[in-house]
Parts: structure tokens; sequence; C-alpha cells
């Protein structure tokens, strides 16, 4: 893992506080496509890119929400290599469904931010959404692209899905804050913590969230009631990566998510939707997480384990809440 600093890239740790918490930083490119006269980044199918791994749950926000949309035809994408060894994230292609940098040809992402701009600071991350015209980064913030993707790319979409519908969208942003901290940053809390307090803090929080929103989903299909959004989206992907990773690797181990009657449905059901099924790669998933983190797993041995054909298991008649049978 590393960082660049004035456009010069440097081997680095994640950063930490003085009590051994993991802090995330914050991301540096907020442009949007926008679909008015004189945009600096105009709406124009095949202009933008996207960057992506499949193993990060960020960058597969995008993926599932491009998806969802269709996508696919106004927006090609390069998947980078699992492995995020000392030169970060790298377009080599000898692992499944890896494609190289289908568009600037370089060797590693961090040339991709240098090109944007030569004298960034800043960690090196996916997603990314990159103007092919202009030659540089439009966005690299999972949360605004997915937004950007469900608004003014909607023009070009071939499924009529909205993941932000009008009467809900204040709650979908509230979900989205909401559950940021304690669970989709909350297992990186825990898992690259460096002090048993540190730890202590971030699993204690990521579970009180996960018992709570399994009392949600109890009488509720979704996280903003009947209606799929961008909070699902959010959710989904940390749940997705939860039993096969998190529980493990980052010590996230006082339950499985298939211990959660409700979260576990839930999950299933988003699993079991085509669209979001076929971005997932959990293969990617786990080469990245355990071969990557050498400070946590230092021989980079990957587990065989868990076997995950439950999610072929989906009961119907146990949706949550009053919706028992769809």
């Amino acid at each position: 893992m590393g960082t660049m600093v004035d456009g010069t890239w440097r081997t680095d740790t994640w950063i930490r506080d003085n009590e051994g918490r993991f802090e995330r930083e914050p991301t540096t490119f907020h442009n949007r496509v926008r679909s008015v006269p004189d945009a600096a980044f105009p709406l124009a199918a095949g202009r933008y890119h996207l960057y992506v791994s499949y193993a990060c749950p960020w960058a597969h926000r995008t993926l599932i929400v491009r998806s969802m949309l269709g996508l696919e035809d106004a927006i090609d994408v390069s998947v980078v290599h699992p492995h995020m060894l000392e030169d970060g994230w790298s377009f080599e292609t000898d692992f499944a469904n890896t494609t190289g940098d289908q568009v600037m040809g370089k060797d590693f992402l961090r040339q991709l931010y240098a090109h944007a701009d030569s004298d960034y600071s800043g960690r090196v991350t996916v997603p990314v959404l990159w103007d092919k015209e202009r030659e540089t980064i439009v966005n690299n913030e999972s949360r605004e692209i997915i937004r950007n993707f469900g608004t003014t790319f909607r023009e070009l979409a071939t499924e009529s899905v909205d993941l932000w519908p009008d009467g809900v969208r204040d709650d979908v942003d509230e979900v989205i804050d909401a559950i940021y901290q304690p669970i989709n940053n909350g297992v990186y809390r825990a898992g690259f913590a460096t002090s048993q307090s540190a730890y202590d803090e971030a699993v204690t929080e990521l579970f009180e969230a996960l018992e709570k929103w399994n009392r949600h989903l109890s009488e509720n299909r979704y996280l903003c009631g009947d209606l799929l959004t961008e909070a699902d989206v959010c959710m989904f992907t940390t749940l997705l990566r939860f039993d096969p990773v998190y529980y493990g690797h980052f010590k996230c181990n006082l339950r499985h998510v298939y211990e959660f009657d409700n979260l576990w449905n839930y999950t299933l059901e988003l699993y079991q939707m085509p669209p979001i099924q076929k971005t997932c790669h959990l293969d990617h998933i786990k080469t990245h997480y355990y071969y990557s983190h050498e400070s946590i797993n230092p021989p980079r041995v990957i587990p065989k384990g868990p076997i995950l054909d439950r999610l072929a298991e989906h009961d119907r008649d146990r949706l949550p809440g009053h919706i028992a049978t769809r």
C-alpha cells in the first residue's frame, strides 16, 4: 500500500490516530457529469470510463448501479488486479477477469492520478470515473459517482430503475450517512486498528449497528421501506464481503451475517438479482484482502472457506416484515 505526495509515489501505511484508530483519508476529485450547455464534463455516451476493482466494496457500488441502470454500453470499464502491493493497484492481467488499462495503457492506477494532476497528494483509490476526452479524473468518490449515474446518466440508461426516488430522497441520504461509519467503514476500523481499545470500540459499534438494521429489516423489505435504493447498494457490498473476509481477516467475529436472520435473507435477495449478481466476484474479493494486507496476514495464505453455496438459498417465505411473500 502507498500514497502520493506532490505527484511522487511513496510506500506508506494506513493513517491512524494516536490511539490506534484507523482514519480514512477523504477523496479528492468531486466533479460531476452534467447535461447542461457548456458543462466542464458534458453528458455523452462513450466519453466516460470507469476504473474499478472487483474486490473493493466502494468500487462495487458503482458497478452495481451501472448494471442496474443498463449503462454498460454508455460507460466502459477497466478492472485492476486483485493484488494491491507496493505499487498500489496494478493493471496486470494474470488473474481471471482483469482487463488491463483499456484507455490510457498505464501499468498502475497511480499513473492515472499523476496524469490527471502532476502534483497530486493523497491515496490512489478506486473507483475512478475518467473523462477520455480531457484525459482526467472526473470523480473518485463512490457515493457521488452512483448518484451521478442515477441522475444525469439516466438519460443514457436502458433500464427504468430509480435508486434515488422522489419521496424518500432525504431518507436515502440519512441511511447512507448512518451506515457509513459503523458498518461500511467500521469493518476497516476494526481490521486496521492497532490498539485493543480502538478495535473494541469499532467492533462494538459495528455489531450494534448490524443488530439495529437487522431489527429494521424485520418490518421493512429494504433499508428505506419498500423501495430498493442507493442505500441498499451501499449496505450490500459490505454484507457480501462480511463472512468471506471481514469476519476472519478483520476480526469482526462476534457473529456471521448468516446468523442475523433478516440481514442474511436481505443479502440473499439482493445477491440473486441478476444485475447485481453478475457484478460479484468472490475470487477477487478473497484474494485481494488476504494477499494484499501483509501487515494483517504476513504469509499471504488465502483460506479456502467459507463455502458460500448458501447464497443460492434465499427463502422467499421469510422476506422481512409484512411483505412475507412476493
